[in-house]
């Protein structure tokens, strides 16, 4: 009888998931997904009362959760707040931000509030938990989430891309560097999804058709279909994938 190669699946279960900016958006949908693979999911943002709600709505739908108030965007903090926890064997660097504006419109301060969040706090994080899973001998996967502008270029989104295409050169670089320690590192690149934090984007008329001018499928990301590309990226199912952008961008980048 012919040997059967065994697929290594999507489970999670055993393992700790730290996921930033999770208490909405795409932030809960993938602490949500990874909740639903097995994994043991911790929930970092700055309102406690949006964790507290998300926290709950995942244990009663029979995932384990538990939250971590933090400003990912302040180093030290970042760092005592890890260094109290078991590793996380799953890290998605999901908290960002945008201040879509003309070049010469943008201030220093839109300059230096995308870099703290998009860059700086992805740095931060990622270097912890780095941290931590090494002392402890482990693997993990760490999922950065970036965007489709982290690949191309848009009007009014110079700071943006700047900031995305960033976390894409950092991810590269982590993945040769924490490659022999058996983590990986891997970015997500979502289109535009509809959530409550894109609407008022799309109550332009005129905005809106230019964006679904631009996606293949002729229609918005919705946010459930962000859930199975981050168990994939968690997951041994990816196990042989590192360095690399997992593109959910509808056809966007294929132009």
């Amino acid at each position: 009888m012919t040997a059967l190669p065994v697929f290594a699946g999507f489970g999670l279960q055993g393992r700790r998931a730290l996921v930033t900016g999770g208490g909405r958006g795409l932030g809960l949908a993938a602490a949500a997904a990874l909740a639903q693979a097995g994994a043991e999911v911790t929930l970092a943002a700055r309102s406690q009362a949006e964790l507290e709600s998300a926290c709950a709505a995942i244990r009663a739908a029979g995932g384990v959760a538990d939250h971590l108030v933090l400003d990912v965007t302040d180093s030290a903090a970042v760092t005592a707040a890890i260094r109290e926890r078991p590793p996380f064997q799953v890290l998605v660097n999901n908290a960002g931000m945008n201040r879509p504006k003309l070049l010469v419109d943008t201030l220093d301060e839109d300059i230096d509030a995308v870099f703290a969040l998009n860059v700086k706090a992805t740095f931060y994080v990622t270097r912890e938990v780095a941290r931590s899973l090494q002392a402890a001998g482990l693997p993990g996967s760490i999922v950065n989430v970036s965007s489709q502008m982290g690949h191309v270029g848009s009007p009014r989104r110079t700071l943006y891309c700047a900031s995305k295409h960033a976390v894409e050169g950092m991810s590269k670089a982590l993945a040769w560097e924490l490659g022999p320690a058996g983590i990986r590192v891997n970015t997500l690149c979502p289109t535009f999804i509809e959530t409550a934090f894109t609407a008022p984007m799309f109550a332009d008329a005129a905005f809106r058709q230019f964006v679904l001018d631009k996606i293949a499928l002729g229609r918005l990301g919705q946010i459930h279909e962000v859930m199975g590309p981050v168990v994939f990226l968690a997951s041994d199912a990816s196990s042989l994938m590192t360095g690399s952008a997992l593109m959910l961008d509808g056809g966007w980048t294929a132009a």
